[in-house]
C-alpha cells in the first residue's frame, strides 16, 4: 500500500549575493527552516539563470559569475509552512517565494538505517 500525504512545498529563489546581515541569505533561510521544525529543506545551486532585472548569471568558464541562482525547497504540512512563511518573507527582499500543493508518496515505512 502506498501512503499518500497532502503537504505544501515552499520554494525560494534567490542569488548567491543575497545577504542577511553578514551571512549568506541561503544559510539564514536554512537555519530558520530548521529552527521552525520544517521536515526537510534542500539548497540547489543553478548553473545559469536570470531574475527580474533580466541579467543572465552563468557558471560558464569564460564568464564566471559570483551571483549564481539558488533555489531552496522545503516540504512539510500546510500548517508548518504557513507558520514559517512570515519570517521567510521578512528575510527575502529581492527573491521570489512560492508555495504549492504536493503529495508525498512513499511505500511502507521509511528505513532510517
Amino acid at each position: 500500500m502506498i501512503e499518500r500525504l497532502a503537504a505544501k512545498k515552499l520554494v525560494i529563489y534567490l542569488g548567491e549575493s543575497h545577504r542577511a546581515g553578514a551571512h549568506p541569505l541561503s544559510d539564514a533561510l536554512l537555519h530558520l527552516l530548521q529552527k521552525k521544525g520544517i521536515a526537510g529543506a534542500s539548497l540547489f545551486r543553478g548553473v545559469a539563470g536570470f531574475g527580474r532585472h533580466r541579467v543572465i548569471h552563468t557558471a560558464a568558464i569564460l564568464r564566471l559569475s559570483e551571483d549564481l541562482p539558488l533555489r531552496i525547497e522545503a516540504v512539510d504540512t500546510a500548517a508548518k509552512i504557513e507558520e514559517a512563511l512570515p519570517e521567510v518573507l521578512a528575510l527575502v527582499k529581492g527573491g521570489l517565494v512560492e508555495i504549492g500543493d504536493v503529495v508525498i508518496c512513499r511505500e511502507g515505512p521509511v528505513d532510517e538505517t
